[in-house]
């Protein structure tokens, strides 16, 4: 079987080099909760992942996806714009955060990612993460 490489494929291999236990993470955008999933996995027993996401089905998949692999205790998850992240974490003190910017799938293509939340929030992002964090 080939090894498929895409972009998601490159990303969660750098979020596995570089998210260790005890990190904690954001996932500014939950969408259906493939990214928060992996971010509680890899953050382990003694980490936290803080998920948002504007739509409350993007929510409620991601609660559940979290719930069915028994990993709901390390995560969050806020029915909250990314933009809005500085009002629930302190600078400096995230070890990694993920945006996959565009539509929920299979949800409403009306309701998407758009630069007057983004950019404000990927600014916010540089002042949250810790000296050697990643996005």
């Amino acid at each position: 079987m080939p090894n498929h490489v895409n972009a998601l494929t490159l990303a969660h291999r750098f979020l596995r080099e570089n998210i260790k236990e005890g990190s904690f993470c954001i996932d500014a955008t939950a969408g259906r909760g493939g990214d928060t999933l992996l971010l509680a996995e890899l953050v382990g027993e003694t980490g936290h992942v803080l998920a948002f996401d504007i739509q409350q089905e993007a929510v409620e998949s991601t609660r559940t996806r979290l719930g069915q692999a028994g990993l709901a205790h390390r995560a969050e998850v806020l029915q909250e714009s990314h933009h809005r992240m500085k009002h629930y974490v302190e600078p400096e003190s995230v070890d990694g955060i993920v945006f996959n910017f565009g539509f929920l799938p299979g949800g409403d293509h009306g309701i998407f990612t758009t630069p007057a939340t983004s950019s404000p929030a990927l600014e916010q992002g540089m002042e949250l993460l810790k000296v050697g964090g990643v996005m």
